[in-house]
């Protein structure tokens, strides 16, 4: 499954460091971030728990970049 998210992310390096987060998530099988367009795109894995992962991805995201926003 795939979806999409709006973010809030101040620059094109912090948005690099969201999407490589993203992609170590649990969960997640694929993700990208488009700093132009201020949107995520994570593919889960099969039989994921989607409202989970996507806490684990925000939680993960705010480590590396503490004022970034995914609105789930």
């Amino acid at each position: 499954m795939k979806k999409s998210y709006k973010i809030d992310v101040d620059c094109a390096n912090c948005a690099n460091k969201m999407e490589e987060a993203a992609k170590k998530t649990e969960g997640v099988k694929d993700a990208t971030v488009n700093f132009m367009m201020l949107k995520m795109n994570v593919e889960f894995d099969e039989n994921a728990d989607v409202k989970a992962v996507m806490k684990d991805v925000l939680k993960n995201c705010k480590r590396v970049e503490d004022d970034c926003e995914i609105y789930i």
